[in-house]
């Protein structure tokens, strides 16, 4: 019964990182590397993470800049970039991409919280969907005899517990990042 709910905290726990990478992505007004994460180059045939084909630093608060490092990848790491997501047009100046990121409008950051609060109920979905599992397999236990009546009960409400500490993290990262792109 341990190993399981040991094995079940794994998960959530990785539901966690999951969102904490996502929530790090949204762009809050300032150069964050992070929002590069998900661009991928189209490098000798293959799709390959834009990190792994350029160095990206920040050499001010709202500009990052993109270096390749081999120089013929250049105008494929541009048409990336313009057909993500970003809304940022880059700036090609022959060795290097320049994004220079303007200060958030009203409406955008309005979008933005949205999306930050949708990631995190479809990270507390997944909690739920981990403790779901984890109940089935408990139940299960208890019919096969494998663990007592009182053993299934200890269980769950160990596992609810559990999963109502991993909500309220949820909760805290997305109420954190809302407020970092209300200030912005």
């Amino acid at each position: 019964m341990k190993e399981q709910l040991k094995a079940h905290e794994a998960k959530m726990q990785k539901t966690l990182d999951v969102l904490a990478k996502e929530l790090a992505a949204v762009r809050a007004g300032r150069a964050n590397p992070a929002v590069l994460d998900k661009i991928t180059v189209e490098y000798y045939g293959a799709p390959t993470p834009l990190n792994q084909v350029a160095a990206i630093s920040t050499p001010d608060p709202r500009t990052l800049a993109v270096q390749p490092w081999d120089g013929s990848v250049l105008k494929a790491i541009e048409k990336a970039i313009q057909v993500s997501d970003l809304g940022i047009n880059p700036q090609n100046d022959g060795k290097q991409i320049r994004l220079s990121f303007p200060p958030l409008t009203e409406e955008r950051r309005k979008e933005l919280i949205k999306g930050a609060s949708k990631t995190g109920e479809e990270a507390k979905v997944a909690l739920r969907n981990i403790r779901r599992d984890a109940m089935d397999k408990f139940k299960s236990a208890q019919k096969k005899s494998e663990i007592t009546e009182d053993e299934l009960h200890e269980g769950e409400d160990k596992l609810q517990k559990l999963t109502d500490k991993y909500v309220k993290e949820v909760d805290a990262m997305v109420a954190k990042k809302s407020k970092e792109l209300a200030e912005v």
